[in-house]
C-alpha cells in the first residue's frame, strides 16, 4: 500500500506566479538560466541555479551556490513571494500540451515507500548527481521542485479531479517558452482529502516517471533526518517528500533518439548491408520516416530514411527489457556494428528529445556533426511499469515525458 499525505504547500501569491515559476533544474544550464531570468529577481532559477548570482561560469557545485539558494529561499519568503498555506492540503496540478490535458495530484510521498520499493524506480541513479540534490534539499530543508510519478489508473479519484478541474483554479497561465499551459486547484475538503488518502492506499506501488534523481535525494535527506532525531516517531514533516502524481494512462512519452558521429569505417553501403543480418531494410527515401510500431526504426543515412524492421527471434516478447526498442537498438545496432557499448560514455552517441522531432535529426545529419541518426518508437507507460514492477532498470536515455512539470508552483518543507 501506498502512504501519502497532505501537507502545507509554500506557494506564490497569484500575482507573483508567471514571474516566479521556471522550467526544472536539470532540462537547462546555468548560462539558459541566467538568460531566461534576466533582471527577474523573482525568478525561481535564483534558487534552484543560484550559481547565476555569481560571476559567469562559477561552479554550480561551489559551497556558496548551495548557501545562496537557502538564502533566496528565505528572501523570497520574507518579500512575500512565497507564502506558506495554513492547512495541510493535497493539490491538483494540470497541464495541457497539444490539447491533451494530464491531472496530477500534488502529494507528500512517503519516504520509507522509497526504502521498501513501494515507490518503483525503472533508472539508475548516479551518485554525484544524488549527493548534488541532497545538499540543496538539505540547506533549503525543503523540497523546492517535485518529482513526477505514476499511480494505476483509479476511476474514484478520476472523478474526484474532474469535480474540480469544472472549477475556477488558483492558477492558469501558457508558459513562455514551450506554449504549454498549467493550471493549479487546492483540495480543502477533509472528505475529499480523505477519499485520495484511502484511495492511494489500496495501491500496491507507485512509479517514478521522471525525477529519480531529485527522488533518491529528498528519500535520503528524510532518511538522515530521522536517523538523527533521537525523538523521531515517523509523523515528522521530513518523512515525505512532494511529488505530483498522475493516471499512468494520461502520461505521454516521446520517442528519445539517437544520432552517431560515423559508421565504425563502414561505408553507408556496407552499413546497410549489415543491417539485413537481424533488419528487413526499406529504402523510404528523402521524404522523413517515422517509426509506426513497436520494433520499427527510422534510420536516416546520405539524404535519405529507411525504416528498419527487426526480424523474429532477435528480440524476446517475453522479457521486459529484451521486447524494448532501446534494447534491440543497443545490442544490434550500436554495439554489434557501430561498437558503442556504453550509451553513458561514448562521446561518439548524442541524444535527442522527442519534442525536438525528426526535423532535428535530419539537422545534426545534413551540417556534418553526426553521421547517421536512428528514430524509435516510444516507450509506453506500461512497459516502464512492468520493468519496475520487476525489478530490472531501463536501459539509459529510453523515456522523454513532456510536458515537464513547471517548477516554483509549489514548494514542501520538511520541518
Amino acid at each position: 500500500m501506498a502512504t501519502i499525505k497532505p501537507f502545507r504547500g509554500i506557494r506564490n501569491p497569484k500575482e507573483f506566479v508567471e514571474e516566479v515559476e521556471s522550467r526544472p533544474y536539470d532540462v537547462l544550464n546555468s548560462e539558459e538560466a541566467r538568460e531566461e531570468a534576466g533582471d527577474n529577481e523573482k525568478s525561481l532559477y535564483h534558487i534552484i541555479k543560484p550559481e547565476i548570482d555569481f560571476e559567469v561560469g562559477a561552479s554550480e557545485y561551489d559551497p556558496r551556490v548551495y548557501e545562496q539558494a537557502a538564502k533566496n529561499f528565505k528572501k523570497f519568503q520574507e518579500k512575500g513571494w512565497l507564502q506558506q498555506d495554513v492547512n495541510e492540503q493535497y493539490y491538483i496540478y494540470a497541464q495541457t500540451m497539444n490539447g491533451k490535458t494530464q491531472y496530477g495530484l500534488v502529494v507528500g510521498a512517503y519516504v520509507n515507500d522509497y526504502m521498501t520499493g513501494v515507490i518503483k524506480k525503472h533508472e539508475l541513479t548516479r551518485r554525484d548527481k544524488e549527493e548534488d540534490r541532497m545538499k540543496h534539499v538539505r540547506i533549503c530543508d525543503a523540497n523546492i521542485e517535485p518529482v513526477f510519478f505514476a499511480y494505476p489508473d483509479n476511476s474514484i479519484l478520476d472523478t474526484l479531479i474532474k469535480k474540480y478541474a469544472e472549477t475556477e483554479s488558483v492558477y492558469d497561465f501558457i508558459a513562455p517558452i514551450d506554449g504549454f499551459r498549467h493550471q493549479f486547484w487546492i483540495i480543502a475538503d477533509s472528505n475529499d482529502i480523505n477519499t485520495i488518502t484511502s484511495e492511494f492506499a489500496k495501491m500496491a506501488s507507485l512509479y517514478i516517471a521522471d525525477g529519480h534523481h531529485r527522488s533518491a535525494a529528498a528519500a535520503l535527506v528524510g532518511a538522515e533526518k530521522a536517523k538523527a532525531n533521537p525523538n523521531h516517531n515517523g509523523t515528522e514533516e521530513y518523512n515525505f517528500f512532494m511529488a505530483v502524481c498522475f493516471q499512468a494512462s494520461q502520461l505521454t512519452i516521446l520517442d528519445y533518439n539517437r544520432v552517431v558521429k560515423d559508421l565504425n569505417g563502414m561505408s553507408a553501403q556496407q552499413f546497410l548491408k549489415a543491417l539485413e543480418k537481424n533488419f528487413n531494410v526499406e529504402k523510404k527515401g528523402t521524404e522523413m520516416y517515422k517509426p509506426n510500431t513497436l520494433h520499427n526504426f527510422s534510420l536516416y543515412l546520405e539524404d535519405n530514411w529507411y525504416s528498419l524492421t527487426a526480424k523474429n527471434g532477435t528480440y524476446n516478447d517475453a522479457d521486459p527489457i529484451g521486447v524494448l526498442d532501446v534494447d534491440i537498438s543497443s545490442r544490434l545496432i550500436l554495439d554489434e556494428l557501430l561498437g558503442i557499448k556504453d550509451l553513458r560514455s561514448d562521446k561518439r552517441i548524442d541524444f535527442v528529445g522527442g519534442l525536438r522531432g525528426l526535423k532535428e535529426l535530419k539537422h545534426r545529419v545534413d551540417n556534418g556533426e553526426m553521421k547517421a541518426a536512428l528514430a524509435l518508437y516510444p516507450v509506453s507507460m506500461g512497459q516502464i511499469m512492468d520493468i519496475a514492477d520487476s525489478g530490472k532498470i531501463m536501459p539509459p536515455k529510453a523515456t522523454w515525458f513532456e510536458p515537464k512539470l513547471r517548477s516554483g508552483l509549489i514548494i514542501h518543507k520538511l520541518s
